[in-house]
């Protein structure tokens, strides 16, 4: 089990409602966080004096007072986030790339570098993240912190199992069954979390981008994958298993073609950047085409070319169209490496998505952010943000029993 602590105030849900309150909005009043989380005033005062004096919060005085509190009296400076107590790092692990950032407890990124993964075996990977964790550390002492950050969110692409840092299946790194969080975490000596790498970006949308200020939202990610996650009345839906939100695997295309998953028919078989690129090899009789030569194709006419794009973009609509009935979200962003050729699957994403959205779920707007990996690894970062301050409750249980003493939460 990786190594974790339960907080800095033992992360209850008023302190998580309230701290995440003031991260996404701040600076604001404590009326208003009253209002946007549903807890009393005095709840408020009661947890912000807690925050502020764990050094989590603190007063913003160049900040005007809301109108709220000068009608009733009570004039005070609103809240932020104080982003210099600490801050944690983020690191996306890619087929052949680490991308990581050192973000302060705001989320704001104060450091970014990538470095090449030469070798992705678990080991070598386990050990290029280490070293790429222990030059982070080096940068963030410059930072200016007043507590040292040491808290790493990891995340990669496939099945991964959340609460315990396990890998179940990446395909694109070749991996199952890996006990990443806890390798990772002997490796460092600090604390580790492990998350699915575009519930991760989510986080990352939600706190600080298109997802911010709204409750119900889905990100799809296209490209070397088909990814989705989903936001349901303000929370990251992961599911009973860590699996919620797997839309590449819908079975929506042909059926004679077999995924790597082992099923057949699922979207991703058809409309990843491996798929196309394979479809469109056979298609040419050219075995040197790259992705990018193929775009290049598409967009100077070549039909061939051209319809397995769209064949794609169909697949990929039919499957934001499920999204749309299934969850009924304010709107649906749509990002990953895939986006830089969205010209060729745009009409026919948005055709087969009015063609089977039901009822006014055809209204749900579909954004298009073209989000550098940084942004992914800011999300990893923002996860461990969020384990800081809101630990899920298996991990602040067993740290509660290895460390006798530490009152239950």
């Amino acid at each position: 089990m990786p190594i974790q602590r339960g907080g800095p105030v033992e992360g209850t849900p008023a302190e998580g409602a309230v701290f995440l309150t003031a991260l996404t909005a701040g600076p604001i009043a404590r009326v208003d966080i009253a209002r946007e989380t549903g807890l009393s005033s005095a709840a408020v005062t009661r947890v912000a004096k807690l925050l502020i004096d764990e050094g989590y919060l603190e007063y913003a005085p160049d900040q005007p007072a809301t109108s709220d509190e000068t009608r009733m009296g009570r004039p005070s400076s609103p809240l932020r986030v104080h982003a210099r107590q600490t801050g944690s790092f983020g690191i996306i692990v890619r087929r052949d790339e680490l991308i990581g950032v050192v973000c302060d407890l705001a989320g704001a990124p104060r450091v970014s570098e990538r470095r090449p993964l030469a070798e992705n075996t678990v080991d070598a990977a386990v050990a290029a993240i280490a070293a790429f964790y222990r030059e982070l550390v080096a940068r963030a002492d410059e930072a200016g912190f007043v507590v040292a950050p040491h808290d790493l969110g990891l995340s990669l692409s496939g099945d991964i199992d959340h609460d315990t840092g396990y890998v179940r299946y990446s395909p694109f790194l070749g991996w199952r069954d890996v006990d990443l969080g806890a390798a990772v975490s002997r490796a460092i000596g600090a604390p580790v979390v492990v998350e699915n790498d575009v519930k991760a970006l989510t986080v990352a949308e939600q706190w600080f981008g298109l997802g911010r200020g709204i409750t119900n939202f889905a990100v799809v990610t296209i490209g070397t994958g088909i990814g989705c996650a989903i936001v349901v009345d303000g929370g990251l839906v992961r599911g009973a298993h860590s699996v919620a939100g797997e839309i590449g695997h819908l079975p929506l295309g042909d059926p004679s073609v077999q995924c790597h998953c082992g099923a057949h028919g699922c979207v991703e078989a058809e409309a990843s950047t491996k798929a196309l690129l394979d479809s469109c090899r056979a298609a040419t009789g050219r075995d040197d085409l790259t992705i990018e030569t193929a775009v290049e194709l598409a967009r100077s006419g070549d039909e061939r070319v051209r319809a397995i794009f769209a064949r794609a973009g169909r697949l990929i609509g039919l499957a934001l169209a499920s999204v749309a009935n299934l969850l009924g979200p304010e709107r649906v962003i749509v990002a990953g490496e895939g986006v830089s050729s969205y010209d060729l699957f745009e009409t026919a994403i948005r055709e087969a998505f009015a063609e089977q959205a039901f009822g006014a779920a055809h209204q749900v707007p579909i954004h298009v952010r073209d989000l550098p990996f940084e942004e992914w690894a800011r999300g990893a970062a923002a996860v461990a943000i969020q384990e800081l301050v809101f630990p899920s409750r298996q991990r602040v249980a067993a740290d509660v029993r290895r460390r006798p003493g530490v009152r239950r939460v």
